[in-house]
């Protein structure tokens, strides 16, 4: 006895192998997240949100360089600032493009994956895939509303400039048509004629050359940014639709919680109904009893009697 208590804890401490396939009959039934395909989904959203994180901080780039470039008067200046914009704008356009693709194919994922056991649609698996995925591409949609906004931004300020500039050469407040002018052609040469002659060539000159180089660069900066509009649409669709289908997979889990607790109440009741019916059945099994007995005592007592 002592012997196979001795080796029983010997094995134990070493490891003991028939312990082995109890474990290896647990981890037959525990799917892991790389069977879900959880663990692949996450690498994929991670990758996707680094993206999404140098967009904004490319935003914020941009926003500064718009700050830097209402304060320039010189067209050096301005060709060096439009120079960092366009190169900035490039990137957020290369990698706009590739968060919208990888977003696409994420979403055919999940659609695929439904296929695997366990990961039915509407179940946690699915639920969980959907949700992370509808908010990446809500927060991917919000960062390109923000880059029309600073497009459009850009363009009123740009207004505001031109403005002023007319106003610092001529000494005179310009009309809308002579802003419009100057904001659809570039070229103020003609409005600044009479500067010319009075302050000498010169020095206006150097206010023409800045506002033709600004006006290349909004013109350029917001035509790239416009291109971007496209994505928004493109994910403003999307937004939509997963929102649709979370409302629907949430509804149908809506719906079978409710059945599963009218299920449940309904089998308390009949619970309850079959404890009740027990009870009648055994009170009457003892009045059937009292019946029986006083009937053989009645038939007894007169023969005992006799």
């Amino acid at each position: 006895m002592n012997d196979l208590l001795t080796d029983s804890f010997v094995g134990d401490a070493k490891g003991n192998p028939s312990r082995a396939p109890d474990i290896e009959m647990g981890s037959r039934f525990t799917r892991s997240s790389s069977e879900l395909g959880m663990e692949s989904f996450n690498k994929q959203i991670q990758e996707v949100e680094k993206q999404v994180d140098k967009l904004s901080s490319l935003l914020v780039k941009l926003k500064e360089a718009n700050e830097e470039s209402k304060s320039i008067t010189k067209a050096s200046s301005m060709k060096a600032i439009r120079k960092r914009m366009e190169k900035d704008v490039d990137e957020v356009g290369k990698i706009a493009r590739n968060v919208k693709s990888k977003i696409e194919a994420i979403n055919k994922d999940n659609l695929a994956n439904r296929e695997k056991p366990g990961c039915g649609k509407g179940t946690a698996v699915d639920r969980s895939r959907m949700t992370m995925t509808n908010s990446l591409t809500k927060k991917f949609k919000e960062l390109m509303t923000e880059f029309q906004t600073l497009r459009q931004r850009i363009e009123e300020e740009y207004r505001e400039v031109v403005e002023r500039r007319v106003m610092t050469v001529t000494g005179t407040r310009p009309d809308e048509e002579t802003i419009n002018h100057l904001i659809e052609t570039g070229n103020s040469e003609q409005i600044f004629q009479k500067a010319m002659q009075e302050a000498g060539h010169g020095q206006v000159l150097n206010t023409l050359e800045e506002i033709q180089e600004r006006h290349d660069a909004v013109r350029e900066i917001e035509k790239k940014l416009l291109d971007l509009h496209q994505i928004y649409l493109d994910m403003a669709v999307l937004v939509e639709a997963q929102g649709d289908i979370l409302d629907n997979i949430e509804s149908q889990v809506s719906n079978a919680v409710d059945h599963v607790q009218s299920g449940t109440a309904s089998l308390q009741i009949a619970k309850k109904l079959q404890k009740n019916s027990r009870k009648c059945m055994c009170i009457a099994i003892i009045i059937l009893l009292i019946i029986v007995a006083i009937t053989v005592l009645g038939v007894l007592r007169p023969w005992k009697n006799g």
